[in-house]
């Protein structure tokens, strides 16, 4: 199933599964007890981030190839950061650039992003993808200032700015990814392909991953996981490609869909 959260005509706020006319038809229930269809169709006004995540966390350096454009040792162990929820941001909306020429090297990130549908606490590799309810495109934005170099070595936050976390267009069901490492990803620039790679090059899979985070620590229901990013950043072109007011960006994900949001300044 493809779910998406929406507001409604009528302002309300729905998780709906959306017809091929367009509309939508509204679903009961959660991502604990699972969703239901409903007889009752909706107009879409405007399409939301498809949940309301617990927590958002970040790997960083999971793909080989990224890892050796970015000149670092491929980490022994997942490299974790966390994004806070205040950076979450739907399809169509924008991403905005802080205000006062705080971030001149914002970057784009195309991720795979796992959701955890149940509270998962010390999961094997072999029952991880248990716990998952399902994917959704994500798009790391990175302040590069405050994540390499004015950090302090910690890089939360520079990805926390408002908006910084676009996820969606859609939360596809794992029934439908039998597979998460075996998805192709990318990223368009102004129409132009800058990233396009597939999830099998990742350092850690997502079975690992979700072995990893829950090691003793709980992961609650509704915590999404971002799994990295393959080459293909604007830091590693040559010279860098930052964003900018204006730029269009398309993260896809095979079998999910394409999260689309336009670059502006912040007022």
């Amino acid at each position: 199933m493809k779910i998406t959260r929406c507001r409604t005509a009528d302002d309300q706020i729905v998780y709906a599964s959306i017809d091929a006319d367009g509309t939508a038809s509204v679903l009961e229930g959660d991502l604990a007890s699972g969703f239901r269809a409903t007889e009752r169709r909706v107009g879409v006004a405007q399409r939301l981030a498809p949940l309301e995540p617990r927590q958002v966390i970040g790997i960083g350096l999971n793909y080989k190839r990224h890892a050796a454009e970015s000149g670092m040792t491929p980490p022994g162990y997942p490299v974790v950061f966390h994004k806070t929820l205040n950076s979450v941001q739907g399809p169509d909306g924008p991403i905005v650039l802080p205000r006062g020429g705080r971030c001149q090297k914002t970057d784009y990130e195309c991720e795979l992003a796992i959701v955890i549908g149940r509270d998962c606490k010390d999961a094997t590799p072999n029952r991880a993808l248990e716990y998952v309810f399902g994917y959704t495109c994500a798009n790391d934005v990175s302040s590069r200032e405050w994540q390499l170099e004015r950090g302090g070595g910690q890089w939360s936050y520079g990805k926390s700015f408002d908006t910084f976390c676009p996820l969606g267009p859609v939360l596809v069901t794992r029934d439908e990814i039998p597979d998460p490492n075996a998805l192709r990803i990318s990223t368009k620039l102004n129409g132009k392909l800058v990233q396009d790679w597939r999830t099998d090059d990742m350092i850690f899979n997502v079975r690992e991953l979700i072995a990893f985070l829950s090691a003793n620590t709980t992961l609650l229901a509704g915590t999404v996981i971002l799994t990295g990013t393959p080459h293909g950043v604007g830091m590693a072109h040559d010279p860098p490609r930052w964003l900018r007011p204006g730029d269009e960006v398309i993260v896809a994900v095979e079998g999910i869909g394409e999260l689309r949001n336009v670059v502006v300044e912040g007022e």
